[in-house]
């Protein structure tokens, strides 16, 4: 495994995750304000892929055939006791959001977003 990879994939979901928690929401704000709607959302899509990438560095490292999706990369990794299987669950969920928010599938709810900025960025780490 490329350590250097790694890290350089972890600085950057730190730094998004830094940057979700400095401009921490109220529900009303997240609802109205449009530049804060792109920066949390944009760095939340950002955390999730970094996550993604992530898991998909270990298990080409462990030899594991590729992800089907990226839902897949975190039920593999619980397979192999990397995740725990909560934690495998809260991730596929939030590729499931950023489905939404990269695809515009639906409009986005911002009362789970702001809930995720509020109780779930600790998810990430």
């Amino acid at each position: 495994m490329d350590q250097q990879i790694i890290a350089e994939k972890l600085e950057s979901l730190r730094h998004c995750i830094t940057w979700i928690e400095q401009k921490k929401p109220s529900k009303t704000d997240l609802k109205d304000n449009f530049d804060l709607q792109d920066i949390i959302s944009v760095n939340l899509e950002r955390a999730i892929q970094r996550c993604v990438d992530i898991g998909s560095h270990i298990l080409s490292s462990a030899e594991q055939n590729a992800p089907d999706t990226m839902a897949d990369t975190f039920h593999k990794l619980d397979k192999l006791n990397i995740l725990t299987p909560p934690t495998a669950e809260v991730m596929k969920k939030a590729v499931g959001f950023q489905n939404i928010a990269v695809h515009n599938y639906r409009e986005i709810n911002w009362e789970i977003v702001f809930h995720i900025t509020q109780h779930q960025i600790d998810d990430f780490r």
